[in-house]
């Protein structure tokens, strides 16, 4: 269980949350409300108001939801109350139990590897019928994820993205193998194309766990992204540490599927690289093999993120497992598309869409289905090799994208590719700006369907 949680605690302070249209007619009911309602609680957003006893002292708390139904609104009073410890009064359904649980513990979350924030000691009495060992589960990898977004490239390249993957496989009992030099050239040559420009040598990591089904989980792992020759304007590399939020997200799902113990044999795939400019790099215009025999020609350095999926994907692929997903921070044009709080998916798979979408929309874990629009198909091909990574098409780059990694997956039925941008830009409660693990708990709570006890 999460610090942040506790069984039981005789004195714990009562916490209620209130929408806006509520708030008049619950504060009427309370002991001294009115004199919250003096003091202007309203029952706006984040507003936090403390009705005292008849001694003084606090009675119990009032959290402001607005009109709100998120889920997570009551992590704004994890991040303002005082220490103390506190239960559960009377909230909302929809931020109540595991949705509170959750929130609360999202709340608590900061990132001060760098810079010290302290934060006040809160603990949440676990409201009945809660699996607080689950919530700590979610929220723990969630919390390594961002972790990993969050820190800066100069410590966070392929080895220490390598070390991340064996951390948690060694936790979880999980066989772990790196593939690097001659070897990673030899069978994932495009792999090595793209990290070739760097001192930080890149490396496909493969973690393996578990007996059952075969699920595979494949994460961009760009652990910084210059644009390599075609390299990017100086305001777009700023946050290009985020480039590997695809092998973070994968990473927090396989925590959460391990820990969970779910029956299926799991396999993640991430090809770690940097993507720099030297005298190694690669240049626009050459061509390169890859893993499934097609060669593909560099028509832009900075669309690599597809190269190294493609060895990835192909790799799985030969397994033929029942599930294969890939998440990436592919394609400005999915932001362009959708937004940052809507992540695209792609697939043919009728029933895994409707299972993304509908699992999504449950944990306010959103994804949106874009096509994989087969009139595109020519955008991608090159005169002089079977494919070109920079699509003859100035529309529609995330499917563009998309319909080049479907290239390299053609014997496993169930797959979906999922560009997620790894990052929150306007914080709300429990999400603060910076890194995210977009879908994550989407596609834990499918496979917890699929594969659960």
């Amino acid at each position: 269980m999460h610090t942040s949680l506790v069984a039981s605690a005789r004195n714990a302070i009562p916490l209620h949350a209130v929408t806006a249209n509520a708030a008049k007619a619950w504060l009427a009911k309370q002991e001294r409300g009115a004199l919250a309602s003096a003091a202007g609680f309203t029952g706006a957003p984040g507003q936090l108001a403390a009705l005292p006893d008849a001694k003084g002292g606090i009675a119990q708390w009032v959290l402001g939801l607005g009109e709100t139904t998120d889920i997570f609104a009551l992590a704004a009073a994890a991040e303002k109350l005082p220490a103390g410890t506190y239960a559960l009064g009377a909230v909302p359904d929809f931020c109540g139990g595991a949705n509170a649980a959750l929130a609360w513990l999202l709340g608590g979350y900061v990132f001060d590897r760098y810079k010290k924030k302290p934060r006040a000691a809160v603990k949440l009495v676990t409201p009945p019928g809660v699996d607080a060992g689950e919530i700590t589960r979610v929220a723990g990898n969630i919390f390594l994820a961002r972790d990993l977004v969050n820190t800066p490239a100069n410590d966070m390249g392929p080895a220490e993205l390598e070390a991340a993957a064996r951390a948690l496989a060694k936790q979880h009992g999980a066989k772990i193998s790196v593939v690097s030099g001659a070897a990673l050239a030899k069978g994932y040559p495009l792999i090595a194309a793209v990290g070739q420009g760097s001192v930080r040598s890149p490396r496909l990591i493969e973690i393996v766990w578990g007996k059952g089904p075969l699920v595979t989980l494949v994460g961009k792992g760009v652990c910084f992204d210059s644009g390599g020759y075609d390299i990017k304007p100086s305001a777009a590399m700023l946050t290009m540490k985020k480039d590997m939020g695809g092998a973070a997200c994968v990473l927090a799902v396989a925590g959460m599927v391990m820990g969970a113990k779910l029956k299926l044999r799991l396999r993640v795939l991430i090809p770690a690289v940097e993507n720099s400019v030297s005298g190694n790099a690669m240049r626009p215009g050459d061509i390169f093999p890859s893993r499934k025999g097609l060669t593909v020609e560099i028509g832009n350095t900075d669309a690599e993120g597809r190269l190294i999926l493609a060895d990835a994907l192909s790799d799985a692929d030969d397994e033929q497992p029942e599930l294969l997903i890939d998440v990436a921070t592919l394609t400005g044009a999915a932001r362009v598309a959708t937004g940052m709080e809507l992540p695209p998916f792609f697939t043919d798979d009728e029933t895994l869409a409707a299972d993304l979408m509908r699992h999504g929309t449950a944990q306010q874990d959103p994804l949106w289905r874009l096509p994989l629009w087969r009139g595109y198909e020519d955008t991608i091909n090159s005169r002089i090799a079977d494919l070109n990574n920079n699509p003859a098409y100035g529309y529609g780059g995330a499917i563009t994208a998309a319909l080049f990694l479907n290239r390299f997956v053609t014997k496993t039925k169930a797959w979906a590719h999922l560009d997620i941008p790894a990052w929150t830009d306007r914080p709300k409660p429990g999400r603060p700006l910076g890194g995210e693990a977009n879908a994550a708990r989407a596609l834990y709570a499918m496979l917890k369907e699929h594969y659960g006890r």
